[in-house]
């Protein structure tokens, strides 16, 4: 498990996710004040067109329903009339909805093995930035002290394993390769072997993403992650999708796919930063029911953060949680 960071890190990660969701909270809060200033009363249509909005966000439909629905309980209990007032009771809702009462389960950290080798597989369709997720997972782990070494398990697509191999030099860690067209948990297999042998505290593996064939797909998965237990008693010790926030709901789709072949234990979601959809974080942390462990903000190497909810939900609505705060303090 990872350490908690401190408040100065706290600040720092808040900023990040501020900066990264820059694309999003813009997309926004535009809607929201030019929704505000159309309407003189908080009407139905009021309630319809801000469910538009929250849902362009992709917040996700079922998330977006039970947020309007207390959005419009609560401004009936304060006999709310002024739309601008209703912008206050969106910020405390949201707080309220997705920070919730337990503080530790907003961090999810990697798990890790307290006994020998942790082994990470990263699944997910080609395309999504799997493989510079990996690389820039391999420079924080490297980073903080750990022996590091990666297993080149995509061996169809084109490119993929000379890709690795670049990342590896990039970040100065070791990779297992076989040449293109071989078979995947034969390369795991040999990564693992590589990695006890170099007594490497962690072993990241990637594999192929091909959707052409999902069974040959999710059968190649499998045999990869038999390998992996057979050699690694209770490995792998996580199984991270990776996403491209880009796409929004199509990234649902894919997580219900992988999902359902393979034990996915957590969402890495890449390039939040060039999306104006990033409520797709809300709507797969509510519907799937699968943490988001680790999200993308940017191109830099170091651009790759653990998902903390409390930043993220100040990242999306910092504009309107700042104004509420401020009004708080004008009171």
């Amino acid at each position: 498990m990872q350490k908690e960071p401190d408040e100065e890190e706290k600040v720092s990660i808040a900023s990040k996710f501020k900066m990264g969701l820059a694309k999003t909270r813009d997309s926004f809060s535009s809607k929201i004040n030019d929704l505000v200033a159309r309407y003189r009363t908080v009407d139905e249509d009021f309630f319809e067109e801000l469910e538009e909005v929250l849902i362009s966000a992709d917040v996700g439909v079922t998330t977006v329903m039970e947020m309007i629905e207390e959005l419009e309980m609560e401004v009936k209990r304060r006999n709310v009339q002024e739309p601008q007032k209703v912008k206050e009771i969106i910020s405390e809702k949201l707080v309220e909805i997705y920070y919730g009462d337990d503080e530790a389960a907003d961090i999810e950290g990697l798990n890790e093995n307290p006994d020998g080798l942790t082994i990470y597989l990263f699944v997910g369709v080609n395309g999504v930035g799997k493989t510079t997720t990996i690389g820039k997972l391999a420079h924080r782990l490297k980073s903080e002290g750990k022996n590091v070494t990666l297993a080149a398990g995509d061996t169809f697509r084109a490119g993929a394993i000379e890709q690795l191999e670049e990342w590896g030099k990039r970040v100065d860690v070791n990779v297992t390769k076989h040449n293109e067209g071989s078979d995947p948990a034969a390369v795991i297999y040999d990564g693992i072997q590589s990695a006890k042998s170099k007594n490497a505290d962690v072993l990241i593996c990637d594999t192929a993403g091909r959707l052409q064939n999902k069974v040959n797909l999710m059968n190649e998965l499998s045999k990869v992650k038999r390998v992996i237990e057979r050699e690694v008693p209770g490995a792998p010790h996580e199984v991270l999708l990776v996403l491209d926030a880009t796409t929004g709901q199509n990234a649902m789709s894919q997580a219900k796919t992988f999902s359902e072949a393979t034990d996915v234990s957590g969402i890495v979601l890449s390039k939040l930063d060039g999306t104006a959809k990033g409520g797709i974080v809300l709507a797969i942390r509510n519907e799937l029911d699968i943490p988001v462990k680790l999200v993308g903000l940017g191109e830099k190497v170091t651009d790759l953060e653990t998902f903390d909810a409390h930043a993220f939900v100040y990242g999306l609505f910092a504009d309107m949680i700042e104004e509420y705060e401020d009004e708080e303090e004008t009171l």
